[in-house]
Formats: C-alpha cells, sequence, structure tokens
C-alpha cells in the first residue's frame, strides 16, 4: 500500500479543497496554522480547525501520529497535522512547547524569514546561528516529539540545528539552490548535513522557489529530485508542495509582513508582482499529485522510490517523531 503525503500547505480552507485532496489521493497534509500569530491566536486557529474536523468530518480528521496516516487511507479521508512557520505561538515561554503538542502541533519552524528568538531567518544580512533559547527550545522540541524545520532559516542557523538536535529535523518546503536560487533554497551543505542524519527534504512547488518560477516544467522538477536523490539518496525526500490555493492576494501581506513592518515588503516576489504568483499548469491544486508520480518515473525512479518521495518516506518520519522523545539517531545508539 503506497501513500501520498504532502508536509506543507496554506491553503484558504474549504469544502472544495478538502474534496480535492481526496480526489488526490491524498492521505495527510502538514498544515500551516500560524505565521504571526502568539498562543492565544493560535488556540483560536485549532478552534477554526475543530469546527473543520465536526463540519467535513467525512474528508479530513486532526493527524497525531504515523497511524493516522495509515487510518486516514484505510477510511478515504485526509489526517491534517498541525504546525507553524515561526516559533511566535510559543512567545518566550518554553513550556508552551509541551502544551502545543499536546494541542496536537507536529512541526515548528525556528524562523519565518527574520531573526527570531531561537534563529535567524534566510532574509537577515547576518546570521549568528542559535540562540541560547533556540538551543534549550529544539531539547525540548526533541524531548516531546515537536518537529524542527529550518524550512525558512539561514544557512548557520539551520546547521546548527541539524547539529544540536537529538532527533533528525526537517526542511518541509524549499527545494535546492544549485537548482533555483533563492533565500528561501537550501545549499548542497545543508541538504547533505540534514540527510546525514535521518532528516528529510520536502520539494516546494511554490513558484519562487522553482527554476522558471510558474513556468518551471514537470520534468524539470523531476530531473532535480533525480539529481538530489544521486546526491543524498532517495529515502530522505519527500514532497512539501507549500501549496497556498484559493487566498486573496491580500494574504501575502500577512505571510511576509505580518506586524513587524509597516513598510511593505515582498520577500521573495517583486514590487512588480506582489500578489501570490501562478502555479505551474501541471500542479494547481491537490488533484494533480498524480502528475508527479508519473514525473518520477518518467526520469528514472522505480516504484519503491517513487512510493518514498510520494509519501512513504514522510511516514516513517512522522512515526519516529511525533512521540516521546527516544533515541532515534544511529549516532546516539553508538554513544
Amino acid at each position: 500500500m503506497t501513500y501520498r503525503i504532502d508536509c506543507l500547505q496554506y491553503a484558504n480552507w474549504s469544502e472544495k479543497v478538502f474534496r480535492q485532496m481526496r480526489e488526490g489521493g491524498v492521505d495527510a497534509v502538514h498544515v500551516t496554522i500560524a505565521y504571526h500569530e502568539n498562543f492565544r491566536e493560535t488556540v483560536l486557529n485549532i478552534e477554526a480547525w475543530n469546527r473543520r474536523f465536526e463540519e467535513f468530518a467525512d474528508l479530513i480528521f486532526q493527524g497525531r501520529t504515523g497511524d493516522d496516516v495509515r487510518r486516514a487511507k484505510a477510511e478515504g479521508r485526509t489526517a491534517i497535522f498541525f504546525g507553524f512557520q515561526n516559533p511566535s505561538p510559543i512567545e518566550d515561554d518554553i513550556g508552551l512547547v509541551e502544551v502545543v503538542h499536546t494541542l496536537g502541533a507536529r512541526f515548528m519552524q525556528l524562523s519565518y524569514n527574520n531573526q527570531s528568538l531561537l534563529a535567524t531567518g534566510c532574509y537577515e544580512a547576518e546570521d549568528p546561528g542559535l540562540t541560547r533559547m533556540g538551543r534549550e527550545v529544539i531539547e525540548e522540541m526533541n524531548r516531546v516529539g515537536l518537529v524542527v524545520d529550518m524550512s525558512h532559516s539561514a544557512e548557520r542557523s539551520t546547521l546548527e540545528a541539524i547539529e544540536h538536535s537529538s532527533r533528525p529535523i526537517a526542511i518541509t518546503h524549499a527545494n535546492p539552490a544549485s537548482w533555483a536560487p533563492a533565500r528561501r533554497n537550501k545549499s548542497d551543505a545543508v541538504i547533505r548535513a540534514l540527510a546525514e542524519t535521518g532528516g528529510m527534504l520536502g520539494f516546494s512547488l511554490y513558484p519562487h522557489h522553482l527554476r522558471d518560477k510558474g513556468a518551471c516544467t514537470l520534468e524539470s522538477f523531476c530531473q532535480m529530485i533525480a539529481r538530489t536523490a544521486e546526491m543524498v539518496g532517495a529515502q530522505s525526500l519527500g514532497i512539501g508542495s507549500d501549496l497556498c490555493q484559493d487566498h486573496p492576494d491580500s494574504v501575502v501581506d500577512w505571510m511576509r509582513m505580518g506586524r513587524w513592518t509597516k513598510r511593505v515588503d515582498y520577500g521573495e516576489g517583486s514590487a512588480a508582482a506582489p500578489g501570490f504568483p501562478d502555479m505551474p499548469a501541471w500542479f494547481e491544486d491537490n488533484r494533480d499529485f498524480p502528475n508527479i508520480e508519473a514525473g518520477l518515473r518518467a526520469v528514472g525512479f522505480d516504484a519503491t522510490e517513487v512510493a518514498g518521495i510520494m509519501g512513504e518516506n514522510w511516514l516513517r518520519f512522522f512515526d519516529d517523531s511525533f512521540e516521546t522523545a527516544r533515541k532515534t539517531r544511529s549516532r546516539q545508539a553508538a554513544e
């Protein structure tokens, strides 16, 4: 039995989107429930999700463990896993790490573009690495089973997080910078360090992360995955589409600017195109996941590798990552 898992989406959630997940055979989705929200605001977002789980119970339910992905597959539903793109929901209180995990959070980025209390974002001019609080929070995240996500973090901070974490970390939505130069994409050094420690890289379909942006071809995208597999093996690779479906362009302002500036900041866009970019024609919504599978086969991946990239690698990672701490790294086991 094969699984389809998308390890990052931030859609304008609706019955339409949930039905498209089912049409695309998507068994699990990691959804962003906080960008710049504080703890109380994040709780309000969880309340909104609880109402969706009640209203659309035939389509979705909240996922907390890898077994929930298996349950979703068996029941023809989609398991929804919560994640934060910023550590703002824990404010300056390490005790909230366990609280948010209890509420269902399973991923938390240590920074979102800017410097945070924990680490440096990819848009800062200098990267001093993990902060004192960052190191403490990583250890607490490791203990409770909250995955360290460095998708928007800068190079040194990311490498230090990989080294400091006692569990494998994730970069849920990014691509190799060698294929598509972008501040958000990752160096080969980061990708190698991630894979060597059992971490996961989710390839992004967000146009600003792609070569030729919205004009990127399916073949180019899948060749990029193939080159990465040649470098680190296919077992560390998955999909994290970063699908931002059906949002008005005004939502970009919240994603990029939050409350940290009064100025307009277009981030990875440009002054000429401040809104959401056009998606590639071969991936516009959840119904298009079969296109990626076909593309992976076309560039030479075998059936086992395709199944891994499309979801089984993430499922293995979920199984190892979401429970209370236990020694998971081979290098720890050897100590």
